[in-house]
């Protein structure tokens, strides 16, 4: 996918969608943890907390002890973790856990019965968790208050969480993995009819479709509608162009014809050397119309067009050897079966008329028709035993005004621009060379269903 692809811009947006949304999800469910195991713990602090007050007694000797200690072993351990201390008159009871230390309790406002939660520095300076409660005795523990503390490590709910997290990390990834394959899918499958699009467009090109219909999501069915219009319009102008063209042409061809006809009575007058410039000019004028002709019919032709080689040379040949120079020849066609070119069949027929009737003029003896499919583009090659033209000449015989003929007389060389100019409006190109015994010349367009990139006389 490159830098500017749709489906790159979706899926990046996708996976920064998912990655945020999971790291949201992960930050939020440790935090969730974390508040539910100090909600536990909390719940156990109070637990042991009444029992630390329920146990508090008189020894005989009027001194406060804990009658009844909470059970859990860990508050006779030392430095476990796990605290109790109690604050009655001027006697502090403590767990042997604390050993020979003491809960730093905030001073605090305790109402009697009230329970307040700390954050406090316990026993080597470690975070701890407290419970603290109020209480006043009863008279035959002397009355009075009695203020009761029952403290953990945070240290235990950190390492909760950790556990947790580090559990839960696996699951984040799979789930990642999971949710990036998915938004993958999900762009493929919604972007799949733009590239519907795409191929029919191609076909359209290429010829094997004629519009892009509605088989489309109901969002893409305005484009395609769309498409279809333009290429609905686009045949109308082109039918209308095609009619002006046709216009142009017998508009033309009567005062050409004029002409002609007035060389002709110039001639019977003796007046040989204008009826000789008229000729040429009107010659000039003809073959000027004719390429401006090809070109406009040039532009209307469909992306759909296609010609069958064999079919137009051997119609093309027909006419020819019906001529004085054709008839003289000797036709040699090496055309396979099935060889269909991406051009209008017009336009490959006026193309290679041009190069058959400048081979027929030429030639001494043989003319050869090939054409050969070369990595979708057809070639065709008309070569005659000719004289060929001299090397220094070859390049301006293809240019507007320059000439095709051996000799070096004839009008003004238009017809080989002409098929210059068919080749490469239809994707292909020209190429004039000297053979072994003639002229070799290579009209080359793209094979039928290639897509042709650029139509360069539009």
């Amino acid at each position: 996918m490159k830098r500017g692809s749709l489906r790159l811009r979706l899926l990046l947006a996708a996976v920064a969608s998912v990655l945020a949304a999971l790291a949201l999800s992960f930050i939020g469910l440790t935090l969730l943890f974390e508040r539910h195991v100090e909600r536990r713990v909390e719940a156990e602090l109070a637990t042991y907390l009444d029992q630390v007050i329920a146990g508090l007694d008189r020894a005989a000797d009027g001194a406060f002890v804990l009658a009844r200690a909470p059970g859990d072993p860990r508050f006779a351990e030392p430095l476990s973790g796990l605290y109790w201390q109690i604050q009655a008159s001027d006697a502090i009871l403590r767990s042997r856990s604390l050993w020979d230390t003491r809960l730093a309790l905030p001073v605090d406002d305790l109402p009697d019965g009230a329970v307040h939660r700390h954050r406090i520095s316990g026993p080597g300076g470690t975070a701890a968790i407290a419970l603290e409660r109020s209480v006043r005795l009863p008279g035959r523990l002397g009355g009075g208050m009695m203020r009761a503390a029952v403290a953990i490590d945070a240290a235990e709910i950190s390492a909760a969480s950790r556990a947790f997290t580090v559990d839960l990390l696996p699951y984040i990834a799979v789930l990642a993995v999971f949710l990036i394959a998915a938004a993958y899918a999900q762009v493929v499958v919604g972007l799949q009819p733009l590239a519907t699009v795409r191929e029919r467009l191609g076909g359209i090109r290429a010829g094997s479709e004629h519009r892009l219909g509605r088989a489309f999501p109901d969002e893409i069915v305005p484009l395609a509608a769309e498409v279809d219009a333009l290429l609905d319009a686009r045949e109308r102008q082109a039918e209308k162009a095609r009619s002006r063209a046709g216009d142009l042409a017998h508009g033309l061809k009567t005062p050409l014809q004029v002409l002609a006809g007035c060389v002709g009575r110039l001639r019977a007058l003796g007046e040989n050397d204008i009826a000789q410039d008229v000729e040429l000019l009107a010659d000039t004028m003809r073959r000027h119309v004719e390429r401006e002709l090809a070109r406009a019919r040039m532009a209307m032709g469909g992306p759909g067009s296609t010609a069958d080689v064999a079919r137009v040379v051997e119609r093309l040949i027909a006419v020819v050897t019906r001529t004085p120079s054709g008839n003289r020849l000797d036709w040699s066609l090496d055309i396979p079966a099935g060889t269909v070119a991406q051009i209008d069949a017009d336009d490959f027929a006026e193309a290679l008329g041009n190069l058959l009737e400048n081979a027929a003029r030429h030639a001494c003896q043989r003319v050869t028709v090939r054409a050969r499919a070369r990595e979708g583009v057809i070639v065709t090659s008309v070569i005659d035993d000719g004289g060929g033209i001299p090397p220094e000449r070859l390049r301006d015989a293809l240019q507007r005004g320059g000439r095709g003929d051996r000799a070096g007389g004839g009008s003004a060389g238009l017809g080989l621009a002409i098929v210059q100019d068919i080749a490469e409006a239809w994707g292909g190109g020209l190429r004039l060379r000297n053979g072994a015994v003639g002229l070799e010349a290579d009209f080359a367009v793209p094979a039928a269903g290639t897509i042709v990139e650029a139509r360069q006389s539009r």
